[in-house]
């Protein structure tokens, strides 16, 4: 049936209250190693907290949400498609730092922006991050004005194209320019995303189909 920002969003607001399925939603999306070169990861402090940001607007009858194309740099995530967010400056809690990392790296405004809740909170282990998904929606299309510096595009997802059945998909990628992984993947305006943004999307894929 056609997804209504309003309709979900009131009962979206309502199930982000329950227990959520956290890992039972991430597992499937989890990438694994081909071959015998793998990533270690062997960190010495606690992880970093942060916040990302699922931004929901309607254009058209069409549910919508902004990821990120990172520019590239050195570093765990340089190029990689991320949802916007990123690490917290002190003081701030999870749904403060998602907001205003929403406005440093894709333009839209804190004001404009209404918060329904919060999924699980994840663990990148590859930059050592525990990051809280913060869900908000937009009245109307934002302007989207993306950071000239952190972010090379922005990338338009449609809701209802990763509720459906189909939308896991599989392939071998090349992580890091080096090391070889089978992941589960969803396609998204012509990227793949993988890793711990299609398993965070995955949790919001799961409570979608489970509310409508």
């Amino acid at each position: 049936m056609p997804l209504s920002l309003r309709n979900l969003s009131e009962k979206l607001q309502q199930r982000l209250l329950l227990p959520l399925p956290g890992g039972d939603a991430h597992e499937p999306f989890r990438a694994h190693p081909v071959g015998d070169v793998r990533p270690l990861f062997d960190h010495k402090i606690a992880p970093k907290p942060g916040g990302v940001i699922i931004l929901l607007f309607e254009e058209e009858g069409t549910l919508k949400f902004p990821l990120i194309k990172r520019a590239e740099y050195p570093g765990a995530h340089g190029g990689q498609v991320s949802l916007p967010g990123g690490k917290a400056e002190p003081g701030e809690d999870s749904v403060q730092t998602a907001l205003r990392e929403c406005e440093e790296e894709i333009g839209v405004k804190k004001s404009e922006l209404t918060v329904l809740g919060k999924l699980s909170d994840f663990f990148v282990m590859p930059s050592n991050f525990m990051v809280t998904p913060v869900i908000a929606t937009a009245n109307g299309r934002p302007h989207f004005k993306p950071d000239p510096y952190e972010v090379a595009r922005i990338l338009e997802g449609d809701l209802a194209s990763i509720v459906r059945d189909d939308a896991m998909k599989q392939k071998e990628i090349l992580a890091a320019g080096r090391y070889k992984m089978l992941a589960p993947h969803f396609e998204i305006d012509g990227e793949i995303v993988w890793g711990a943004t299609a398993m965070m999307l995955n949790e919001l894929r799961l409570i979608v189909r489970e509310i409508m």
